[in-house]
């Protein structure tokens, strides 16, 4: 199924391609006219093959290339259906702030029992918090570096957007603690709802069951209320990014697909060497044996690739460590807890997608304000474990708090599913390997034992 969405990805850039090499071919010379007809031909079967299809991924992806070739046709047109990409926006701000909230409530106050279980929580949490850190600074490096989001013609930033950027550290400092809740959620000052909502979680576990109880489960049911919400928005993903990239085409040109498939190519490299220069020395260090570890992990990581989700590879996983020999508590425990706090992929690509969001748009950031957004994702991206397009919301809620545009997060979108298996393959690879780690330390682990009847010992 991967393969047949990476072959409609393919002939949809090798559309928008036919559209860049204008209508001189060596020695031909094809009418314009007749040019155009035949883009609105393929155009059309691609739209027959979304329809087919019944996929939102695949509808999203055609959209992309409807929205290039109207940007490319009819560019004042195209500029003006930005209205269509404004309303997607703005019914992706209103999931912002309720979903943030009950999902770093249901994180934090959830495993109140972190007291009980002691040592191994202090040590998961630790290590969960380190590990997500360089997957931050190692997605930031590699934007720095490549520098993919440079040269995006966007119209410029407003002045109220420049004004949230231009702020001397005593503002940023101010602007980290609410004053009035309903005013941030208003203001769309994020990390101000990440505030309140670790201290209202904090408070939370410092009740007793009885009454902490009620709360935690109006909060899980807000979380799942908002993730439907969230699909039900989604459904609009189309028009929305149809409607942006044809703005984005009309407005400037063609050369942001160039961009896009830039910064693909930087996140997959980014990803691969997170996990061969930080997850392998973590596993060797840690005298995990790493064939064994990788035949185990291999069905559940599949299963994260093809659906996009790490919730989908969860129940695999926990068996699959368990049959390596890791005992059903620590399993327990360390997975579930990983998958709010150790989304090593997803944080890697918010934080390059980020700045390339500010590239896009021709904002600069000092390192400084770098350092305070990859702040914001690292407390944002806790608590939204594995669902589908979840990092898009976390990547609006930061751009909006940063003043930046919104334009190239809609382009984003375009190639979200692309970048979306990558990032959670490797979300799954670094909760397995946290979760041998984490036993290792507890000496709970066998080893580098090659028996089953050891590893079944070894849970008994």
């Amino acid at each position: 199924m991967k393969l047949k969405l990476l072959g409609a990805f393919l002939l949809c850039f090798a559309v928008v391609a036919a559209v860049a090499t204008g209508n001189h071919y060596g020695s031909w010379h094809v009418a314009p006219g007749a040019l155009q007809a035949a883009r609105w031909v393929a155009i059309a079967v691609l739209i027959a093959y979304a329809a087919a299809r019944r996929s939102l991924t695949t509808w999203i992806l055609v959209s992309m290339v409807i929205g290039a070739e109207i940007g490319h046709d009819w560019p004042s047109f195209g500029v003006s259906l930005r209205v269509l990409s404004l309303v997607f926006l703005r019914m992706i701000k209103t999931i912002i702030a309720p979903l943030l909230f009950a999902t770093l409530v249901v994180g934090i106050a959830s495993h109140a029992d972190l007291k009980k279980v002691g040592r191994m929580g202090i040590k998961a949490i630790v290590y969960f918090e380190v590990v997500t850190t360089i997957a931050l600074f190692l997605g930031l490096a590699a934007i720095n570096l490549t520098r993919v989001g440079v040269g995006v013609k966007l119209p410029p930033a407003s002045g109220e957007q420049l004004a949230a950027i231009k702020q001397d550290a005593s503002d940023i400092i101010l602007h980290i603690f609410p004053e009035n809740i309903a005013k941030s959620i208003a203001e769309g000052q994020v990390l101000q709802v990440v505030v309140f909502s670790i201290v209202f979680a904090m408070a939370l576990t410092m009740l007793s069951e009885e009454k902490r109880r009620p709360m935690l489960a109006l909060a899980e049911s807000l979380a799942e209320t908002m993730f439907k919400f969230t699909n039900i928005v989604m459904l609009f993903a189309p028009v929305g990014v149809g409607a942006a990239i044809a703005y984005t085409v009309g407005h400037t040109g063609l050369g942001i697909l160039v961009n896009l498939a830039q910064l693909l190519a930087t996140l997959y490299v980014s990803l691969l060497l997170f996990v061969l220069g930080v997850l392998l020395p973590i596993a060797l260090l840690a005298g995990v044996p790493v064939r064994r570890f990788a035949a185990a992990i291999a069905e559940p990581v599949s299963i994260a690739f093809a659906t996009t989700s790490s919730e989908a590879a969860l129940p695999r996983a926990m068996e699959a460590l368990e049959g390596m020999g890791v005992p059903r508590p620590v399993v327990a425990f360390v997975m579930p807890t990983g998958y709010s706090f150790n989304l090593d992929g997803t944080t890697l690509y918010l934080s390059l997608a980020a700045v390339f969001v500010a590239q896009a748009g021709g904002v600069h950031l000092t390192f400084g304000q770098q350092l305070v957004m990859m702040l914001t994702l690292m407390l944002t991206s806790k608590g939204v474990a594995g669902v589908s397009r979840a990092a898009l919301v976390i990547l609006l809620a930061t751009a909006t708090s940063f003043g930046l545009p919104m334009e190239p997060v809609f382009i984003l979108l375009g190639i979200d599913q692309l970048m979306d298996m990558g990032r959670t393959s490797v979300n799954v690879i670094g909760n397995c390997l946290a979760t041998v780690v984490v036993a290792r330390w507890e000496g709970e682990f066998p080893g580098p034992v090659g028996s089953k009847q050891e590893a079944v010992s070894s849970r008994q």
